[in-house]
């Protein structure tokens, strides 16, 4: 299709957006490289593509043949419940405001998109408390600016998205102009990088006529499995609870598509029949995701029907997966941990509940333990919104707190608040330190915004510390920093480089005990990448040159840090 196109029908949006998911995956590695950071937890191509990925899923032949209100609209949905880090839910706004411009239009014309594309910025940058100039937020700006210049002059749809690519090429070259970090760095915004991929990418897929969906996937062969998993929380063995506690057996799920359909109706009717329990609507008035535990599944469906068609229809008989894990656990010989039963952590019926980020098997035994339900996940891998909504859907509690443990998931936990009909506080804990913390304040017979005033002032009293390395070589905060260094970090901020781990371990903790006035504690996680005796003579070490502190060492596991630190 030429330039000169003005007329955009559903196949040609549908090849735009699917094309620049494509192409963003591709190119994710090199938007990760331009991390300001050096430490190995830069995945803003990868939270991107993760989340553009999870939204060209739900264009289906069905979206193509309802117009291109439906595919914005199927995509907007996707990228939602797919968005992943700071960089994807900002994403999955810009997709939203963009659908709702054009819902319910069969065609439309490139100032149409132009129009939809703005009102894209609104909203991306309402979603942010405070807009940071220099990030995506401007580089989307300028290119929907450019846009609506071009369309309003009559160019076709390539015409102008040229334009805005060349707009927001300017926009992202000007980025360290605006932020004093990315010139430290010598990089421009990530963020932006990966938009202006996106772009390419879909005006690469419209002029070509040809959508080549199979090339694009060999070339992105490389992307790590995205798959997260929600698992158990209270400490316990499934052997100790008898099916009669499961109350509802059929866990329910599936999607309806159709048109006009009255979410808040069956959300409604669904919460009063069947009688049930964990029910998650979301989602529009064309497209509406179900999670439903009950004892009917056929009357689920046979409501449902009556909206729209059915699609990815999922019944799960829970007593079953009891009696599977039961047999899983008595194979294994898994014990419960430190003999605990399920009286012993979180009650079934509690008002509340915790949902917690961290990575590393030691991490997830010693949050499951203080009473928390665990998402793997963290610095490499961010939880989508929608894992973290499974998560709270499933947990037997009316109100729930989440512990993101890092800013750079803050946003999809917050997404969850509007997507769920239970109480939802999101305490912002930037690290797991931070969370193991919080959580020694946590009450589950208490309400949640009790519990997050109680857990969110236990953060100000513990000092954060991780060891890592360097990927890449950089300049930093003063710190000319050469690949393979070993980087000590005093909640978030770089603090000394190096060669030595011990070394780096020494330095980091007598900075953070001379921040901490009055503290008595230093705790020690390993990754897992260090051996029990090596960390067990560091922590000597520092029990020497600390006496007046008592050292803790534990078992963390997780990857890419060497060792996680709090001062309390």
């Amino acid at each position: 299709m030429g330039s000169n196109t003005t007329l955009v029908n559903a196949a040609l949006l549908g090849k735009f957006l699917q094309g620049g998911s494509e192409y963003l995956g591709v190119h994710k590695e090199e938007i990760n490289a331009l991390n300001v950071f050096p430490v190995p937890d830069g995945d803003t191509g990868i939270n991107m593509y993760l989340t553009v990925s999870s939204a060209a899923n739900k264009i289906s032949e069905e979206s193509m043949a309802n117009g291109v209100g439906k595919v914005a609209g199927d995509f907007a949905f996707g990228a939602l419940m797919g968005a992943r880090g700071n960089s994807g839910v900002i994403l999955s706004q810009m997709f939203r405001g963009f659908s709702l411009a054009l819902a319910g239009k069969t065609e439309c014309t490139a100032e149409d998109l132009a129009e939809a594309m703005k009102k894209g910025v609104d909203l991306s940058y309402k979603s942010i408390m405070k807009p940071v100039e220099g990030t995506i937020l401007t580089v989307f700006r300028e290119l929907t600016a450019a846009a609506q210049a071009a369309a309003a002059k009559g160019a076709g749809l390539h015409e102008m998205i040229e334009s805005a690519i060349e707009a927001g090429d300017k926009a992202l070259e000007n980025t360290p102009n605006q932020l004093p970090v990315l010139k430290e760095a010598g990089v421009v915004d990530a963020g932006g990088a990966g938009l202006l991929s996106f772009m390419r990418g879909g005006l690469m897929a419209t002029e070509s006529g040809e959508h080549k969906i199979a090339d694009f996937q060999t070339r992105s062969s490389s992307l790590p499995d995205s798959s997260m998993t929600v698992e158990s929380g209270p400490a316990f063995s499934m052997d100790e609870i008898s099916t009669a506690n499961i109350e509802f057996v059929y866990c329910t799920q599936l999607l309806i598509k159709g048109e006009n359909m009255p979410i808040d109706e069956i959300r409604d009717h669904l919460s009063q029949d069947p009688p049930g329990d964990s029910l998650l609507v979301v989602g529009d008035e064309s497209i509406i995701k179900i999670h439903f535990h009950n004892n009917h599944p056929g009357q689920v469906l046979e409501y449902c029907s009556r909206f729209g068609t059915l699609h990815d229809i999922i019944i799960d008989n829970m007593v079953d997966q009891h009696h599977e894990t039961i047999a899983a656990q008595n194979a294994s010989g898994q014990k419960p941990l430190n003999g605990q039963s399920t009286t012993e952590a979180l009650p079934l019926d509690a008002p509340c509940g915790v949902v917690a980020v961290c990575a590393g098997e030691g991490m997830d035994t010693i949050f499951t333990e203080l009473g928390a339900t665990v998402i793997s996940g963290g610095q490499t891998m961010n939880p989508s919104a929608e894992d973290i909504l499974t998560a709270v859907e499933n947990l037997p509690a009316a109100e729930i707190v989440i512990l993101p443990n890092n800013s750079n998931i803050f946003l999809a936990a917050d997404q969850v608040k509007s997507l769920t009909k239970k109480k939802i506080a999101v305490i912002h804990s930037k690290f797991v330190t931070q969370g193991l913390t919080a959580m020694l304040e946590f009450d589950p017979e208490k309400d949640a915004k009790t519990n997050s005033a109680n857990m969110s002032r236990a953060l100000e009293h513990v000092i954060n510390g991780e060891i890592t390395y360097a990927i890449r070589p950089a300049k930093y905060n003063g710190f000319n920093i050469k690949e393979g260094d070993i980087l000590a970090l005093m909640d978030g901020e770089i603090i000394a480089n190096g060669k030595s781990l011990d070394k780096m371990l020494t330095k980091l903790v007598k900075k953070m005990v001379e921040s901490a006035n009055g503290s008595e504690i230093i705790s020690l996680y390993r990754g897992q990448d260090i051996e029990e005796g090596e960390a067990q003579v560091l922590a000597d070490v520092l029990a020497d040159k600390f006496p007046d502190h008592e050292v803790e060492l534990y078992y963390g596991g997780q990857p890419l840090y060497y060792f996680l630190l709090s001062v309390e």
